[in-house]
């Protein structure tokens, strides 16, 4: 089973993966928990490149064919493998951040990013998406709190606020097109509660398969 996170930079996916993959484990699943750009050595110097903060004049163009280059790498070297193993494979992000983020958010032509993608990752699509709601306000918030100490903050962070509003109603969206592979959770909800949501998610699916 192949289980993806999405959600407005800050809303929390970092923080709620690890919890259910301890808890999957727990059940006796065999799980891999990975994240985008990066999962692999390639995808960790291709995330370097993408995130810095002084690569202000990185092209659109430039930015998507980056984010699928780390995308085919982690899908052929990681993601395949391991659910050709019977794994569930989770991962912090995963295509649709690039449609919400580059699509809607940089107002890229959307036909050709989904042929890019399904060029990337040879169309493979996730069983279960989870998206972790926050308003744009509240996810910044906390994305520059954590940077005070020590967090990452990237060159998508610092993008601007209309930037992010769009990136939202994107995958309100993508949401819509596809309501049965999304659940949406109320990501302002504290911790322990928002895991919560995800545990029966998931588990209703699984119980599906």
């Amino acid at each position: 089973m192949f289980i993806t996170f999405e959600g407005p930079d800050g809303s929390g996916k970092s923080t709620q993966v690890p919890l259910l993959v301890e808890y999957l484990c727990s059940l006796g699943y065999r799980v891999f928990a990975t994240r985008e750009p990066g999962g692999t050595p390639i995808g960790d110097q291709i995330r370097q490149v993408l995130h810095d903060l002084r690569n202000v004049e990185m092209h659109p163009h430039t930015e998507i064919l980056l984010y699928a280059a780390s995308r085919a790498q982690l899908v052929a070297q990681e993601i395949r493998p391991r659910l050709e193993r019977g794994e569930i494979v989770i991962c912090d992000r995963f295509a649709d951040s690039t449609l919400a983020y580059q699509g809607y958010g940089r107002g890229l032509d959307l036909p050709t990013l989904r042929q890019i993608l399904a060029f990337a990752t040879g169309g493979l699509q996730p069983d279960l998406t989870l998206y972790l709601d926050v308003s744009v306000e509240a996810g910044l918030a906390r994305r520059a709190q954590a940077s005070r100490v020590g967090a990452e903050w990237n060159r998508l962070d610092a993008a601007g606020l209309e930037f992010h509003r769009r990136v939202r109603q994107g995958y309100q969206a993508l949401i819509a097109q596809e309501p049965e592979r999304w659940v949406s959770i109320p990501g302002e909800d504290d911790v322990a509660a928002v895991q919560a949501a995800i545990r029966e998610a998931v588990m209703a699916r699984l119980a599906r398969r």
